[in-house]
């Protein structure tokens, strides 16, 4: 009975460091779980943060955007009326040499038509220029948004 009793001691010993091991393990990974649980709401919330800065952009590309189609479609209007003003001059100038009376004003007039017609285009070029900055920063921006989505995706998939 004794040797049993020992035998049965020593089991109960056994048992004990064993279970003492499994609690210690279950604490690790209890802490771990916690510590992923932290990292996690932080990459959320970066990612979040990260998600509110790219919608802010893009609201602003889009009003630099809109401003820029409006100042191009009023150059073409201005671009428009300049060479109108160019033709008349250059009618002018024709019926003035026609009739070889003021040739030097009209001269004068469709060189500085002509002049507002170069100031025009090279304006309206610029412009053009930004818009198209502005659509390739707009579709940077869509983009970013696209692969958002799939790093999202990813993360759910991992979970």
């Amino acid at each position: 009975l004794k040797e049993e009793n020992t035998i049965l001691r020593n089991k109960i010993n056994k048992l004990q460091i064993l279970s003492e091991t499994q609690a210690d393990k279950m604490r690790k990974l209890e802490k771990k779980l916690e510590e992923n649980k932290i990292k996690e709401e932080k990459e959320a919330q970066d990612l979040e943060a990260m998600v509110q800065h790219v919608e802010q952009n893009l609201q602003l590309m889009t009003k630099r955007a809109a401003k820029a189609e409006n100042s191009a479609a009023k150059l073409r209007q201005e671009n428009a009326q300049l060479q109108a003003e160019l033709r008349n001059s250059r009618l002018e100038n024709e019926a003035l040499r026609a009739g070889q009376a003021g040739l030097a004003v009209a001269k004068q007039n469709a060189e500085v038509a002509l002049q507002h017609l170069l100031q025009v285009t090279t304006s309206s070029r610029a412009s053009i220029r930004q818009l198209l900055s502005g659509a390739e920063s707009l579709q940077l921006v869509a983009d970013l948004l696209k692969s958002i989505d799939r790093i999202a995706e990813v993360s759910e998939d991992g979970q």
